[in-house]
């Protein structure tokens, strides 16, 4: 059994926190918060109980800690866990900027503990499938990975404000995915960004729709598109077009039923949003950190790739700025 503890109860901490909460292998020790009254609130539902921060780091049988609060508060959290000798799993990204990242990152090297990024969607199973597919030469060389992300509608604009963007906040998780799938590094990326759904996130000095077309050394390329709106659910696509072939994986639904009659084929919609498309990934992510921690080797996203896909946000931010491809 790992003891663990999670700091953070938002959206995203009770998520960590059930899932936690029903693992087998952990036994959840405490739930921190700035906000009481939601601590409270969740460690009564996960059988647990509340603490501050300091007891946390203080207590040498806590081995983990799950970090799920805001993002300018990551990297404090991170070097103070490594600083206690804890595993670490942190919620994307690692900060806003690239050297505070980097500086977290040189304390969790000097103290040797695990950390692992919260690229969730490395851990679903559909997009595991195509990497393997890929691994496995069915679609020969890679040359395209496309990649649609769409949110149902955006979040409110006081998040919109301090989310540091769309390519830090919504598109770095495709950054990963590219990088990921790609199997090679992208050397250049060009984007671009729009105001077409909101007018109240160009007000808080962000875009709601954008491209970007990342390229690797050997001419791969990885095209992404991204909007805060979509009127049919949450569309989350990929595609890898190679040399001999195509492999791809397609929205889920509840179900796969179709019904067809005199007005058409009708099928279900897209699962409503990240909670229920990606339940499974968030399940096996932790499980995968958990294994970990007990010592087995297990590939999952850690600094590197937390602090690489943070660069790539940056880069597309100044292209989209200066309307010229950026050199990785």
């Amino acid at each position: 059994m790992i003891d663990i503890a999670v700091i953070g109860a938002g959206r995203i901490g009770q998520i960590h926190a059930s899932n936690l909460h029903q693992h087998p292998a952990a036994r959840l020790r405490c739930i921190v918060d700035v906000s009481a009254a939601a601590a409270a609130a969740l460690a009564a539902r996960c059988d647990t109980v509340t603490g501050s921060l300091q007891s946390v780091l203080d207590d040498k049988t806590i081995q983990a800690i799950v970090i799920a609060t805001s993002t300018d508060t990551h990297a404090e959290l991170v070097i103070a866990a490594a600083k206690a000798g804890k595993a670490i799993f942190c919620e994307k990204p690692l900060d806003l900027d690239v050297a505070t990242a980097k500086n977290s990152l040189r304390v969790v090297a000097a103290e040797k503990v695990l950390l692992c990024v919260g690229f969730n969607r490395r851990h679903d199973p559909s997009f595991n499938r195509l990497k393997d597919e890929v691994l496995a030469g069915s679609v020969g060389e890679v040359e395209v990975v496309s990649i649609t992300s769409r949110d149902p509608a955006p979040p409110p604009v006081e998040y919109i404000a301090r989310s540091g963007g769309l390519f830090r906040d919504m598109m770095i998780h495709d950054f990963d995915m590219g990088r990921w799938l790609l199997s090679e590094e992208p050397v250049e990326i060009f984007a671009a960004g729009s105001n077409l759904v909101d007018q109240s996130i160009a007000a808080a000095g962000d875009i709601d729709t954008a491209i970007a077309v990342m390229k690797t050394a050997s001419g791969r390329l990885c095209q992404i598109t991204n909007s805060r709106r979509c009127s049919y659910g949450y569309d989350q696509r990929i595609e890898i077009f190679g040399s001999g072939g195509m492999v791809r994986a397609a929205n889920q639904r509840d179900t796969l039923v179709e019904v067809a009659n005199q007005d058409g084929f009708a099928r279900e919609p897209a699962l409503p949003f990240f909670l229920e498309r990606y339940a499974d990934a968030y399940r096996i992510q932790l499980d995968r950190f958990l294994r970990a921690v007990n010592g087995e080797r297990i590939a999952l996203p850690g600094g590197d790739d937390g602090l690489r896909a943070l660069q790539i946000a940056d880069a597309a931010q100044r292209s989209s700025e200066t309307g010229v491809p950026v050199a990785l």
